[in-house]
């Protein structure tokens, strides 16, 4: 079993505008680049369904899921800098008393 591909986001980019832009024939464009048609189709699809972020998934993140993503690794930093802080206070006040 081969190991499968991976496309960057401006190939897959280049490939659905040299079919929905200059008309060239998605079959054919497969057989060239040698990828199915299947994937191809899909690639098409994706771009069609949100043309601004159409290839997310596998390390690409549309931009509001990036943020999220971003927020929510944050956030939990800081629980973990609180939880420290917290722990060093208490060894600090029970040796002054």
């Amino acid at each position: 079993m081969t190991k499968p591909t991976r496309h960057s986001t401006e190939f897959k980019l280049n490939t659905v505008k040299m079919i929905l832009e200059e008309g060239r024939v998605a079959s054919q464009v497969a057989r060239d680049l040698g990828i199915s048609d299947k994937t191809l189709y899909g690639w098409i699809a994706q771009y069609k369904n949100d043309p601004k972020h159409p290839f997310v998934g596998s390390g690409y993140m549309k931009p509001d899921a990036q943020a999220t993503r971003d927020l929510e690794r944050e956030n939990r930093e800081l629980k973990e800098e609180l939880e420290i802080l917290k722990k060093a206070l208490r060894i600090f006040s029970k040796d002054r008393k």
